[in-house]
């Protein structure tokens, strides 16, 4: 349980101390986290200070809950070694820049040396103590080495070298610190703002009544109605009206979707025109808008095998620059020749440029509707080899269409049945209530009048159609708990269930009245996203499955997949997973079904469908905003893009810098032209890093791996 307390309150901003914030605290993290939290418009936390500040939305909150809700923030899992330190903040960079430029100006315009060494010590200042405090707390650093290069110059009477390298590193700082926190940024917004009311529905004394509620009061079941320029707080189904919706925050589509009765909807979309009512299935941390403030922290806050490999190098290499200005001055016998070494290290661009490149690419992601969380699942997934499909919802749509419907009554046809069924399930929103009602639209739905219908869980539904009980559902349900006779219909039904069908059984006054098969179709662009994986470099395409023999090997044929499991079980699943990565192979898993998770913790990258279940998107490292498995090609070459990238700048930096330490140890670099150059290399790397990666399917070729 986090430790804090109250120091200072206004009705609209609330200051808080907290030991367990200090100076290795990650503010921007922190602040993140604390803005998750429901009625707090903007957080600013105090490391030197041990404090942090959160300010109200507009309109005020409840304290009480919020400070419940601070109970549950780890304000340690923020601070520690493991977290990027960040000396200055981009506020009091820019006045460090102000500082050093006045004082370059002003000690060149005033003479004396007096005078300009007073100058000159007092804009350095801070910098002199940043590489102090460095030296006590991590050793010797690029910071420290800064320090001593200006210190070097300042005790040469060098004020001009002095002065310039100090701007320069305080214009380097700057940049540097307002790229990264741009990169930030970048990822920050995608979580949408807090909504603090909602309109629900209420029936009173037999009228409906709207009634306007705290968003944090909204509970399953409520009938939430937004209109017009409203963003749609929880997630679930519209059961009445139409509208347009603009949901590029969340999927990346930029046309506006239509949706209507039955459709599903998401928190955080815009309902650009009309008004609907949406049945609340998912609310409060559960919805989609909340699980993407989790991605967003653990993206910041996470540091990829490829980032730490760039931060213990730079470290090394510290030492290395340091041994080198001693060298130097032994041969050379010239300070200035020590303090231009001193300017030049690798620190900063294989620091810097590895995080913001990570950043800019999983924020380039978040709006293409792919979530990720954090770098070390991008650089995994440039690393996967074999891609394993869960076949249902994902190389099929998960969204059954009835192909026929079968009457064993004479006195009934195919489209009465089909008119009963709809006319029962029509109240309900799982796949085969849907997906016949659908079908009976298209033929014409003609509603049939029944009595209250009964919802038996994972069986089916019950209810009185001219006073005779109607059941539909399993066979199960029917043949066991409600003791109709399948006798007569055995061939008919076991045809149908090899042949990979679903079944609805319709039973009417005891008897069996007919069946319904339904069929999950593949994806039209299912074939085309395994042949392109497979020009990225992929090596195998496994498919599992719950389906029969011969309706699974005839998909796996179709989609040209190279290996199919049939009749798996969710702890079979898993063990698939665990032989292919004995083999060496690294695997991401796509599933979007709660019989999945085991697959999924157990991959090395695991992928959640937009339409998976709460504990596959829970579970999975990679979650899709929108129903399209073209978004695995998309995601696969930018990650192949982002560790491309990465690599080049690795190398960059390395060549670059190596240049510059060797033109400034031999004399050929001044401690101006040395600090320009360094600082000048970062800074283009860090803007080189935020630019969008392509991942047009014409540079798919570059990406083989």
């Amino acid at each position: 349980m986090s430790r804090f307390f109250l120091k200072h309150k206004t009705p609209l901003r609330r200051r808080y101390g907290s030991h367990d914030i200090n100076l290795k605290c990650d503010t921007d993290a922190l602040s993140v986290r604390l803005e998750s939290i429901n009625g707090v418009k903007k957080a600013k936390v105090n490391p030197i200070a041990h404090t942090f500040t959160l300010y109200a939305q507009d309109g005020g909150w409840d304290a009480a809950r919020v400070e419940k809700e601070l109970l549950n923030v780890e304000f340690g899992a923020f601070v520690g070694e493991k977290i990027p330190k960040r000396h200055i903040h981009s506020e009091s960079s820019a006045s460090g820049l102000w500082r050093s430029l006045g004082a370059l100006a002003l000690s060149t315009a005033v003479s004396g040396n007096g005078t300009k060494l007073l100058i000159t010590s007092l804009a350095s200042f801070p910098l002199f103590a940043r590489g102090v405090n460095d030296l006590i707390e991590n050793g010797v650093t690029s910071k420290v080495l800064e320090a001593m290069a200006v210190g070097v110059s300042l005790a040469r009477s060098d004020y001009l070298a002095a002065n310039s390298t100090n701007a320069l590193l305080e214009l380097g700082e700057y940049i540097e610190e307002t790229t990264a926190q741009r990169s930030d940024e970048l990822i920050k917004e995608l979580g949408k703002p807090n909504i603090d009311k909602v309109w629900i529905e209420e029936i009173i004394d037999g009228q409906k009544v709207l009634k306007q509620i705290p968003s944090t009061s909204v509970k399953v079941g409520n009938i939430v109605v937004v209109g017009t320029g409203e963003t749609v707080a929880i997630d679930g189904h519209v059961i009445a009206g139409v509208a347009l919706v603009n949901q590029a925050s969340m999927t990346g589509e930029s046309e506006p979707a239509k949706k209507e009765r039955g459709d599903r909807i998401m928190s955080g979309v815009i309902i650009k025109e009309g008004q609907v009512k949406i049945w609340a299935e998912q609310v409060g941390d559960n919805t989609a808008t909340a699980r993407i403030k989790h991605y967003i922290l653990s993206s910041l806050e996470e540091k990829s095998a490829i980032g730490l490999k760039a931060t213990k190098l730079a470290d090394k290499l510290v030492p290395i620059t340091l041994g080198l200005s001693a060298l130097s001055y032994l041969v050379t016998q010239n300070t200035q020749n020590v303090a231009s070494v001193l300017q030049a290290d690798y620190s900063c661009a294989l620091k810097l440029a590895t995080p913001v490149a990570f950043k800019s690419a999983i924020a380039q992601a978040g709006k293409s509707g792919i979530l990720i969380k954090g770098a070390k699942v991008l650089e995994a997934l440039s690393d996967a080899d074999t891609f394993v499909f869960d076949k249902t919802g994902t190389l099929t749509h998960g969204e059954l269409e009835v192909i026929s419907v079968t009457s064993f009554d004479e006195n009934w046809s195919k489209e009465e049945i089909l008119n009963l069924t709809a006319s029962t399930e029509e109240h309900y929103f799982h796949p085969v209530a849907e997906a016949v009602v659908r079908a009976a639209k298209k033929l014409g739905f003609i509603h049939m009048h029944h009595e209250e219908v009964e919802f038996i869980v994972a069986h089916g539904v019950k209810t009185i159609v001219s006073n005779k009980e109607v059941v539909i559902g399993s066979r199960h349900f029917l043949e066991d708990d409600e003791r109709v006779s399948f006798e007569g219909h055995e061939n008919k039904i076991n045809k149908s269930l090899e042949e990979g069908k679903t079944i609805l059984y319709v039973g009417y006054d005891g008897k069996l009245l007919g069946m319904i098969e339904m069929f999950d179709k593949v994806r039209e662009n299912a074939k085309s996203v395994i042949r392109q994986l497979k020009d990225l470099g992929i090596k195998k395409i496994v498919m599992l499955t719950g389906d029969v023999s011969s309706r699974a090997y005839a998909i796996g044929e179709e989609l040209g997949i190279d290996e199919v499991h049939a009749n798996m079980l969710p702890q079979t699943k898993a063990k698939v997973i665990n032989k292919l990565k004995s083999e060496g192979l690294k695997v991401v898993f796509v599933g979007d079904g709660i019989n999945d998770a085991p697959a999924l913790m157990n991959a090395n990258v695991g992928v959640s469908m937009f339409k998976g279940a709460d504990i596959t998107k829970a579970t999975a490292d990679i979650s899709l905003m929108k129903d399209d498995i073209q978004t695995l090609v998309e995601i696969k070459v930018l990650a192949n893009r982002a560790i491309e990238r990465i690599h080049k700048h690795f190398n960059a930096t390395v060549g670059v810098n190596s240049a510059i330490l060797l033109g400034a140890s031999t004399g050929l670099l001044t401690p101006v032209t040395t600090a320009l150059l360094h600082n000048g290399t970062t800074i283009a790397l860090l803007l080189n890093s935020m630019k969008k990666l392509k991942v047009g399917q014409n540079d798919k070729n570059r990406n083989k791996k």
